[in-house]
């Protein structure tokens, strides 16, 4: 007897009608549970927000306490969510973002849209949230429009070097980058200057720019999410699922958009530059990558996979369109970067080296490092993965050029091994992955996506128990 036969005989026994029922019962409460995340993103995002500027922990190191004038129109009256609530919070926030995610497909998409345009206002509303990563965009800024320094070559302490240094910039810059040149690509450099200095005001200079960031990094967002609703819809994926993956992601939108960071209008550029090769636009494509690895390197990775993604068609003119793309960007940011900066853009590359040798909590040889102290282990282990990310890295591109696996399911595996082997590894660098896994044919990186931002969120709370270095640390 087939497999299937008790089914076939259900109009007697009742079977199948009760094995519909009970389906259709799991998609409704799946469904449900889905709203319920998604109210409760929400809620939870409205008060870390209207709590931010209260609570020490959801601010940029250099402003604890918060100075009025970054205050936002949520202003200083919210309540301080001391460590045990704000961890409750951000745990909660991440249980709703799993349960929308679980049961996008049966959710309705302007309620999903609804959702996440809810999410960017409120954080757009609140204080710089959790970074101070938009004060060091500011400060290279003004190392090149006021002071006529090439940020590549000098660093932020310049800017109080001196009697006539005296920026009052350098107090809002995190420890990390005040002896650090820019690590940015010139083309983010360059939007940086005209930012630097937006009022002859200091402070509405300083508040116009944190917003200014902040709405770039809002726009940005939304416009990624409008290429993975259309590229999803060409890969006959659910556009739901895939703008709610990225968009109501909690690291996309606390630190993305709350922190101001550049790394969305990267992923803006890039993922313009994947829907340009879904739509048979290839120059178009290779272009908008180069530009997306001039805001910041890490754009480039897309690259390789890209030029594998015509090979089972053996579209080599495919291949030499992605090319020109490629080389007629790249030698534009080129000409523009050496009239602005010379030669001092060559030092991107050590800048970066530099930093990734320093590492910081978030990563695994970060976290030998500073967590459990030891250093000369995490120096090794930093090494052999590097070596194990090459060696993946040349394996996925083999196997994409080979025609074996899908270009986008090789860029989304590269990235996530990248950022799982990297020694600086922050929360928002789970954003480089997003819009890869959203357009991927391969399940189980979905699965490893909210895994890797589950991970992230976590590290990041224990940071908020005091004393956790010494609690933690060998010896």
């Amino acid at each position: 007897m087939s497999p299937d036969g008790p089914l076939g005989a259900t109009s007697r026994t009742g079977a199948f009608e009760l094995s519909a029922s009970s389906t259709a019962a799991s998609i409704r409460v799946r469904a449900r549970l889905g709203y319920a995340g998604l109210v409760g993103m929400v809620v939870t995002c409205l008060l870390l927000c209207v709590s931010a500027s209260s609570t020490n922990n959801l601010l940029p190191e250099t402003q604890r306490p918060l100075q009025n004038f970054l205050a936002g129109p949520f202003g200083l009256g919210g309540p301080n969510l001391h460590v045990g609530w704000l961890m409750a919070a951000l745990t909660a926030m991440f249980g709703c973002y799993v349960l929308v995610i679980r049961a996008a497909d049966r959710l309705a998409s302007r309620h999903v849209l609804m959702a996440i345009a809810a999410l960017l206002a409120l954080v757009m509303l609140a204080p710089p949230l959790l970074s101070t990563d938009v004060f060091s965009y500011q400060a290279y800024g003004r190392l090149w429009t006021v002071y006529g320094l090439n940020p590549y070559l000098n660093t932020p302490a310049t800017m109080y070097a001196g009697p006539l240094f005296t920026d009052p910039m350098y107090w809002y810059l995190g420890a990390k980058w005040v002896n650090t040149p820019t690590s940015y690509g010139p083309l983010f450099t360059l939007l940086s200057g005209p930012l630097a200095t937006l009022s002859p005001n200091e402070k509405v200079s300083l508040a116009a720019s944190v917003l200014a960031y902040k709405a770039i990094a809002a726009l940005a967002c939304l416009g990624t999410i409008a290429l993975l609703w259309n590229a999803a819809r060409l890969r006959g994926l659910n556009p739901v699922r895939a703008v709610a993956l990225f968009g109501l992601n909690p690291l996309v939108v606390l630190y993305g958009v709350g922190g101001g960071h550049n790394d969305l209008l990267m992923l803006l550029l890039t993922t313009a530059g994947l829907y340009a090769l879904l739509t048979h636009r290839e120059r178009t494509s290779g272009a908008l990558i180069a530009f997306g690895a001039a805001i910041k390197l890490t754009g480039a990775l897309m690259l390789p996979f890209a030029l594998g993604s015509g090979v089972v068609l053996g579209a080599s003119k495919r291949r030499r369109s992605i090319i020109t793309g490629v080389v007629v960007a790249s030698t534009i940011v080129a000409a523009v970067g050496f009239a602005a900066f010379g030669t001092g853009q060559l030092q991107l590359l050590s800048t970066l080296r530099k930093v990734q040798q320093e590492g910081d909590w978030h990563s695994v040889p970060g976290f030998l490092n500073l967590g459990l102290g030891l250093t000369a282990f995490s120096h090794v282990m930093g090494i052999v993965l590097a070596v194990v990310f090459v060696v993946v890295f040349v394996v996925l591109v083999r196997r994409v050029w080979l025609g074996e696996m899908d270009w986008i399911d090789g860029a989304a595996w590269a990235t996530l091994v990248m950022l799982v082997t990297a020694s600086s590894l922050l929360p928002w660098y789970v954003a480089w992955l997003l819009p890869l896994v959203a357009l991927c044919t391969d399940r189980r990186l979905w699965r490893y996506s909210l895994m890797l931002t589950g991970w992230m969120m976590f590290i990041t709370t224990l940071g908020y128990i005091p004393h956790i270095y010494s609690l933690t640390r060998i010896g």
